[in-house]
């Protein structure tokens, strides 16, 4: 029983002390993105794959059979 309550005590000991990192270096994570224009202008440009399904829809009962 000692074991466990010791366990628990170092648990609780590595949430505080994450916890208080977590907050310590809130504002130090931050980071800054921005796209040139020719990124967006290359974006834009680009034709996006299209995938056609030419198959019939299976009805109710086929779907139940499946089932």
């Amino acid at each position: 029983m000692n074991a466990l309550k010791n366990m628990e005590i170092a648990f609780i000991a590595a949430a505080v002390i994450a916890i208080g990192t977590s907050f310590a270096t809130a504002g130090a994570n931050t980071v800054e993105v921005s796209a040139s224009s020719t990124a967006i202008a290359q974006a834009a440009d680009s034709k996006m794959p299209v995938v056609t399904v030419s198959a019939r829809r299976l009805t109710a009962a086929e779907k139940a059979a499946f089932i």
